[in-house]
């Protein structure tokens, strides 16, 4: 796992809102999510990344094994690549996009904390 973000780059970072994966402006351009890639199409559109990344998380947390760390299954990232995500991600996803999501099977659970941990849960 390479992430590493100089304090000069912390301000072009940007947090998934579906995943919370957290990555520089410009990998979600080059690479888009490495999570929500096959839904959301981020790579190479930067309309997407603004409707559906945030500059706007709280705490930053590395998993290094997704599939054997509490955090990440306490966070919800258990399924997820390993890398660094927000604990909190703040902005409202399109409901267009929500639909999508759905529409491909995947339940949309607002990583804002607006949910707590038991109804995330039970979504």
């Amino acid at each position: 796992m390479s992430f590493y973000a100089t304090p000069s780059q912390q301000r072009h970072l940007r947090a998934c809102m579906v995943c919370a994966v957290v990555q520089p402006h410009t990998k979600f351009v080059r690479e888009g999510c490495p999570n929500c890639e096959n839904v959301l199409q981020l790579a190479g559109n930067t309309d997407a990344i603004e409707e559906c990344t945030s500059q706007v998380f709280e705490g930053l947390m590395s998993i290094g094994n997704p599939t054997v760390s509490w955090v990440a299954r306490w966070q919800r990232l258990d399924n997820y690549v390993a890398g660094t995500y927000a604990a909190k991600v703040t902005g409202i996803l399109p409901e267009y996009i929500i639909s999508s999501l759905e529409d491909s099977g995947i339940k949309f659970v607002p990583r804002d904390g607006s949910m707590d941990h038991d109804e995330a849960q039970d979504a």
